[in-house]
Formats: structure tokens, C-alpha cells, sequence
């Protein structure tokens, strides 16, 4: 029909051609004119609703799969959402209350801060012989990966402990790190299949000569005595891949009425916050614990968990938190 045009306004200009050797009248022009015009309008028209039609059909048809994949992830995201807290509940399970923590010491308060539904963080408490174990540790990443390697981290611990009480909180950290290393081979070509670890602070509690030991990786013990902070140092020993021949330091610290020991992971400190949206950073969470050390463990742990909230602010937890405080 498009291509017929042209030729008909050709036929029909000057006020129409001869045809059959008689002049067509100029309204006859016009109409058919306005025919021709309008049956390729019409056909135009008709073209644009098919297009429509199919656009419509199309886009219908990707808003219907787009929901049916819209439904799927929600179904395979509730499983998983599921099964992770089903996880944490098991790594409740193994990591003491706080109501079993507090009978250790009945001065004390637990600050326990997942990142994510389960936790890479862990604490664990015992007694064993008249000594009482208090660990705190970091395992790498959070999450799941982290949870995985925490438990590890605590059936490794409450085995070697259980095994032999009378160890030096060194030689425990000894043991679980060739523990760690035989778990996560090496490869063919010596280096680790896996290079996840933890940072771990051990501390042990003898009640008899009102002595503490401690060791740690990575991880330092806070002692606030009269006002002063005294920082015992971890080693920087990675756990599962310690080089030969670097044992860890034992350190043997005589307790007197009282002291307060602060063990913990890095969570609080690597915090992003405050008016410059930077890290808290070690200095302040000292100052901070120098500033409280006097009031009771309870409020302690209430003013450090409102002082975190206040840090963080509008900004996402970056890391689980975790802080031990206790009065042997």
C-alpha cells in the first residue's frame, strides 16, 4: 500500500490525470485521496498495535518469570536464613551462657555482639583441678566460615584441656595449633590448603596460690589494678601455621584483691564511627576501661555496649564483638 501512494498522487495531481479520455472530477480526486491516505494510516495504525500487543505479551511474560524467580530465591533464601540459625543454636550449645560464666565469678559481665546470625568470635570456661580456664578467641572472618572454624577451635580446646588440667596456658595453645595444622594439611607443594586461623587469649586462674597464667596469640590480657591498665602481649604466632621452634610465652601473674582482667577480640576497636567515621581504635577502648574499672561489672558491660552503639552509629557492625571481664 506504501509503495502505491507516490504513484497515485502522481495520477492524480493537476487535478487528476485522463483516464478513459475524461478529466476525474476533483472530488473524486479528493476522496480517493483521502481513501488512499487513510487506508495507509489505518494499516500504519494496525502495525503499532501489533508491535504493542507483542511488547505487552513480552513484558507480561518477563514480569511473570521475573516473579517466579522472585519466589524461588525467597524460598532457597528462608532455607538457608533457616538452617544458619538452626547452626547457631548449635554453637549455643557449646558456647557456655553467660549464667555459667557468672558462676565462675560472680563479678563479671559477658559482651557478646555476632556481626552476622552466627558468630566467629567464641569464649569458654571450665574448671579443672581447682584451676579455673578462661578463653577468649578470634577465628578469621565471621559468619559461617568463622563459625565453622570456631568450632573447631572449641572442641580442639575443651579436649586437650580435658586431657591434661595441668597445663600451661602456652603449652595448650602449642597443642591446638599443631591440632589446627593437621586438620588444614598442607598441600603438595607445602603450603596450607586453608589460611583461615584464630587469635586466641588463654588465661588460667589458680585459686589456691591466687595466681594467673596467661598466653596468648595475637591477643593481649587488660589488667586494671589501683587504676592502672598493665597489658600482657600476645605472641604473634599465627595458630595452625607456627613456624617451628616459636613456642609461645607463658606469662605468670600474682592476683590481688580487687584486680580485673579483660580479655577480647578485635571487633570493638576496629569499630568505623564517631563524628570522623574512624575506627575507635585500641588508646580509646583503654582510656575507656581506665574511666569505668571501678564500677561494678554489671554497669561496666552496660556502659561499653551503649558507648559501641553510640560509636557505630548509622554504620554497620564490621565485625563480631566480644569482651570478657571478670574479678578473680
Amino acid at each position: 500500500m506504501f509503495s502505491l501512494l507516490p504513484t497515485l498522487l502522481v495520477i492524480l495531481s493537476d487535478r487528476g490525470s485522463v483516464v478513459t479520455g475524461t478529466e476525474i472530477p476533483k472530488y473524486i480526486f479528493l476522496t480517493v485521496l483521502v481513501i488512499t491516505v487513510g487506508a495507509v494510516l489505518l494499516r500504519g495504525h494496525t502495525f503499532s498495535l501489533i508491535r504493542a500487543r507483542k511488547l505487552i505479551r513480552e513484558k507480561d511474560d518477563a514480569l511473570r518469570l521475573l516473579a517466579k524467580q522472585r519466589e524461588e530465591f525467597a524460598y532457597k533464601n528462608k532455607n538457608i536464613t533457616d538452617s544458619i540459625i538452626y547452626a547457631r543454636k548449635i554453637q549455643d550449645s557449646l558456647i557456655p551462657s553467660v549464667g555459667f560464666f557468672e558462676k565462675h565469678f560472680s563479678e563479671s559481665f559477658v559482651l557478646f555482639r555476632p556481626r552476622d546470625i552466627v558468630s566467629g568470635d567464641f569464649y569458654f570456661v571450665c574448671e579443672r583441678n581447682n584451676r579455673v580456664f578462661v578463653i577468649s578467641a578470634d577465628c578469621t572472618g565471621h559468619g559461617v566460615p568463622g563459625a565453622l572454624m570456631s568450632m573447631i577451635g572449641l572442641q580442639s580446646l575443651d579436649r586437650i584441656i580435658q586431657g591434661n588440667a595441668s597445663l600451661h596456658p602456652s603449652e595448650i595453645l602449642n597443642i591446638l595449633s599443631r591440632e589446627v595444622e593437621s586438620i588444614f594439611n598442607r598441600g603438595d607443594d607445602g603450603s596450607f590448603a586453608i589460611k583461615d586461623g584464630m587469635e586466641i587469649a588463654i588465661c588460667v586462674i589458680d585459686k589456691a596460690s591466687k595466681s594467673l597464667e596467661f598466653s596468648g596469640s595475637f591477643h593481649p590480657l587488660y589488667l586494671l589494678r589501683d587504676g592502672t591498665l598493665i597489658e600482657f602481649k600476645g605472641d604473634k604466632h599465627v595458630i595452625g601455621r607456627k613456624i617451628l621452634g616459636q613456642d609461645f610465652t607463658n606469662h605468670q601473674i600474682d592476683l590481688y584483691e580487687g584486680d580485673t582482667i579483660y580479655l577480647f577480640s578485635d571487633g570493638y576497636v576496629d569499630q568505623f564511627g564517631g563524628a570522623d567515621n574512624k575506627k575507635f581504635m585500641n588508646r580509646r577502648f583503654r582510656y575507656l576501661l581506665v574511666t569505668i574499672h571501678k564500677y561494678s561489672l554489671a554497669d561496666q558491660k552496660t556502659i561499653l555496649t551503649d558507648n559501641f552503639v553510640s560509636w557505630m552509629g548509622n554504620n554497620e557492625q564490621v565485625d563480631d564483638v566480644m569482651i570478657l571481664g571478670f574479678r578473680p
